[in-house]
């Protein structure tokens, strides 16, 4: 047996027990229904052996900069401070 198969039917497992379990454990139990209902997408991760993180975690910057940013009037500040916070200037910007 592979041990990416291995690794997919022990998450698939894994998945399959949070998602009955009983009692006070509401909370996992939700969870393990939404990983069940994303199961291929989970698992997919076995097959191709990449994720999305460093795409969400830029996004997640660039959101919580729009929070920031509500009040910019300026275009041009927005952008700069965007890219700032995306991290494709700081090494070029000495006042940081």
């Amino acid at each position: 047996m592979s041990s990416k198969h291995e690794a997919k039917t022990k998450m698939r497992m894994n998945i399959n027990e949070l998602r009955l379990l009983k009692g006070p454990n509401k909370e996992l139990a939700q969870l393990g229904r939404s990983l069940h209902k994303r199961l291929s997408d989970v698992l997919a991760f076995f097959d191709v052996g990449v994720s999305n993180g460093p795409v969400e975690a830029i996004n997640g910057r660039l959101e919580h900069l729009r929070g920031i940013a509500l009040g910019f009037r300026n275009l041009n500040h927005y952008t700069l401070r965007s890219l700032i916070h995306s991290g494709q200037l700081t090494h070029k910007i000495n006042a940081l």
